[in-house]
């Protein structure tokens, strides 16, 4: 059990040793990609939230 716990780290070890991590500028651009990809979503469904609110309104009356 013990060694197996030991191997798992090692492989642990061998795979975090494989990762790059992105440079200064591709971070900025991801991270603006994601803060407009959010407002983008935010905004279509608060629209479809209103419309659908204003449609039950209409249904209930």
């Amino acid at each position: 059990m013990i060694e197996k716990i030991k191997q798992f780290f090692r492989e642990v070890k061998v795979e975090t040793a494989k990762v790059v991590y992105p440079g200064r500028e591709e971070l900025i651009g991801s991270t603006w990609v994601v803060i407009i990809t959010v407002f983008i979503v935010s905004m279509f469904l608060g629209i479809v939230d209103l419309g659908l609110t204003r449609l039950v309104e209409l249904a209930l009356r």
